[in-house]
């Protein structure tokens, strides 16, 4: 008996647990977020469900938008003129097996068979066979990953619980604004006759969406269907990199979002994220700053750092390392006014000292105020400078050869600035003076940076 459970537990490991982990981490052979600068995408799962998916589409209607339905077989079976709308209004249909049921519970050709199904209901009504598949709960099998499923598996950046009536609307909306941006793909549910889910969630869902929606009208971004995004992801300069880099690329990414959630960064402009900072106590040497000022141990800093994924999206979208170095300068230039309104406005921060980070950026950071001191040499340097190594090698352009060639360059050194420069030099509304002055800084700066081969990665 016991032999017989050891190799249960052994079949399900890898026929489900690690195809599971391998595809939600690295997105291996799944489509899970886009790019792009103003789409993102709407999907709707478990429907078509005739209370609901008929004000679905009529709201899509109403504001432009295009959307993605992975419908359920059976329920598509029932209702065929909501298909037939769905398809007639130009949005994309894909599949969710015949019945909600998961993956792990299947044999590889039971799934075969439910996905053939559904996509021959498709075909009936709409003359045309689907590519795009969304396993229920999102969970693949090891055969999932077959080219012979003539299939594009597609799960999501951003899942809200919308299957809850419990969350509230107002919660709902919250979440749902939170994750508004280029590239995300949303999941929401347009049925809630789903296992698990309540059957009047879909209610609520209508009323976030269509403030979602608002708010996206308002900043200028419009949804898309997932087969555009997966085109336009697809000319993406990251299907450039081995499935090795991706695999390193996805395991940064979410050591990223642990680390972010460890240390309860804070982001400076949540809708389009760049900066992150924390308040810490400064534990180093003392060290000399501008304004006759000198930061001991003990003092109160706000600890900065930048996003992983925009450095690497950045980094993998640049021709040049200047290319990417003039691209964070700009985006530098953009988040540090903010960051100066937020300290201005927040008591908590009242009693910060200075700004403080880990960078490879050799030159620059001064023209923005900052001073760049060499780092204590030691065990975190050695590791700093390790880290930051690895990093750059796979989003710097020119790749870990080049690196290899100027490894001298490539030691971090700690920034600083007074919060008190800072909130004099940004605090304030520009003025038309001060606006060219700024400018005709980043002017100068990318001047200089055009020269410089090791643009910077702030490290954790």
């Amino acid at each position: 008996m016991e032999t017989l459970l050891l190799w249960l537990f052994y079949i399900s490991t890898f026929y489900a647990f690690i195809p599971g982990i391998i595809s939600r981490l690295f997105g291996y052979r799944v489509f899970r977020k886009g790019s792009g600068v103003q789409e993102f995408a709407l999907t709707f799962d478990d429907g078509p469900d005739p209370k609901y998916t008929p004000r679905l589409l009529d709201l899509l209607s109403k504001y432009g938008a295009k959307a993605t339905f992975f419908v359920v077989g059976s329920h598509a079976e029932r209702h065929p003129e909501l298909i037939r709308r769905m398809h007639d209004e130009g949005h994309l249909i894909g599949i969710h097996n015949y019945i909600h049921k998961s993956n792990w519970l299947m044999r590889p050709s039971t799934v075969r068979k439910q996905i053939q199904r559904t996509n021959d209901i498709i075909y009936g009504v709409t003359g045309e066979r689907s590519t795009y598949y969304r396993p229920p709960w999102g969970i693949v099998n090891l055969f999932d990953f077959s080219k012979r499923r003539h299939v594009k598996i597609v799960l999501w950046s951003a899942m809200f619980g919308d299957w809850r009536q419990n969350l509230g609307t107002e919660r709902l909306t919250e979440k749902m604004l939170a994750r508004l941006g280029p590239g995300e793909v949303m999941l929401l549910h347009d049925c809630g006759l789903t296992l698990g889910a309540d059957p009047e969630a879909p209610e609520q869902m209508l009323i976030a969406l269509e403030r979602t929606l608002e708010e996206a009208k308002r900043r200028g971004l419009r949804s898309i269907r997932v087969d555009d995004m997966i085109k336009a992801a697809e000319k993406s300069p990251l299907l450039r990199l081995s499935f090795g880099k991706r695999l390193l690329v996805g395991a940064w990414l979410t050591w990223e979002r642990c680390f972010r959630l460890m240390f309860r960064l804070r982001t400076v402009t949540p809708n389009l994220p760049f900066l992150h900072y924390r308040l810490r106590e400064y534990q180093g040497q003392a060290i000399s700053l501008d304004r006759g000022m000198t930061l001991s141990k003990g003092d109160s800093i706000i600890e900065i750092h930048v996003d992983n994924r925009q450095l690497f999206e950045l980094g993998i979208q640049s021709r040049s390392a200047a290319q990417l170095a003039i691209r964070m300068i700009r985006r530098m230039d953009q988040d540090l006014p903010v960051l100066a309104e937020i300290i201005a406005g927040d008591e908590s921060l009242a009693e910060v000292k200075a700004l403080y980070g880990v960078t490879m950026i050799n030159r620059g950071p001064e023209k923005f105020g900052f001073t760049v001191k060499d780092l204590p040499e030691g065990l975190f340097a050695r590791l700093t400078k390790f880290y930051l190594s690895v990093l750059l090698s796979v989003i710097h352009p020119a790749g870990g050869a080049r690196l290899k060639e100027r490894s001298e360059a490539l030691v971090p050194k700690m920034i600083l600035m007074p919060v008190s420069q800072l909130l004099d030099h940004y605090g304030q509304k520009c003025t038309g003076t001060k606006l060219r002055k700024r400018q005709d800084a980043a002017a100068v700066l990318e001047d200089d940076m055009a020269a410089e081969e090791f643009p910077g990665a702030h490290a954790h």
